[in-house]
This record gives C-alpha cells, structure tokens and sequence, in this order.
C-alpha cells in the first residue's frame, strides 16, 4: 500500500471527477501551483496509484443497453483451465468484469450488451471457447448506482 497525504486525496478525487481539466484548474481546487499538482501526479502515476486515465462512454446511447451479470460454475479447477478461461473472456469485448468468487459461485462476469440477443450471441461463443457445468445470468432493470470512483 502506498501512503498519501491530504493533498494527494484531494488530487485524486478531482482526477475521479475529471481527469481532463487543466492543472492549473486543479491547483485552484486542492490549493498547489500548476508544477506542485503535476509533480504529485506524477508521482502518484510512478507509484502506481493512478493506473490510466480514460473516457468513460454512455453505453445506453451507443446501443449497449443490457447489463447482464453471468454467474458461472465449472468443474475444472487447474491451471491450463484458467488459463484458457482468462484468455477467453478478456478477449470478448462485451466483457467487462471478471471475477472469482468465494461460495456456491465460482466465477461472475459483468458484461454490457446490446439485448437479448446479444447476450444469446456472448453466451455461446463463450462455452465453445470454455468447458463450463452451469451458466446463469441476471439481467439489470435499472441502473441505480454505477460508479469507477472509489472511495478516498
């Protein structure tokens, strides 16, 4: 873990918010001149802290308008299997999550698709590229909290 002082939060909720706006901008907000808040960032990039900065889309306005959660189960626990299966799913774009669970659940995948049929689409392609026992998913109604900040 990496240790950060106040400045350093205060820098890193106004990239959360935007990671676009101008330094100068910034250093009004957290109190630094420009090359103070660039040299923070700087180092909070080398360290690792910030790992990239990118646009975040409206999927809904660029067709993406079902968020499906698919709850996976599998039989097969060894390496050349996770293998395969992570290989498999970072290589569908439609794939936005992938995560290995604790409990009845071995893996859920969060994946962003145009309808039903899109989901039908990911679905197959997905179990030819990997042996899987069961597949369930549950489809979002309403989207009441979606957000990348985290909570500093």
């Amino acid at each position: 873990m990496v240790t950060f002082d106040e400045l350093d939060r205060r820098i890193l909720s106004a990239l959360q918010r935007d990671a676009s706006q101008s330094l100068e901008s910034m250093g009004e907000q957290v109190g630094l001149s420009r090359n103070a808040c660039w040299r923070r960032i700087r180092a909070l990039e080398t360290a690792g802290v910030i790992k990239k900065r990118v646009t975040l889309l409206d999927a809904t306005k660029l067709g993406l308008n079902l968020t499906v959660f698919m709850m996976v189960r599998t039989n097969a626990h060894a390496p050349d299997w996770l293998q395969n299966f992570s290989k498999a799913t970072k290589n569908m774009p439609e794939i936005m999550g992938v995560y290995r669970m604790t409990g009845d659940l071995d893996y859920l995948i969060r994946a962003r698709v145009a309808d039903m049929a899109g989901y039908d689409a990911l679905y197959q392609r997905l179990i030819r590229k990997v042996e899987l026992s069961d597949v369930s998913a549950s489809f979002v109604m309403e989207e009441i909290k979606e957000t990348t900040a985290l909570p500093l």
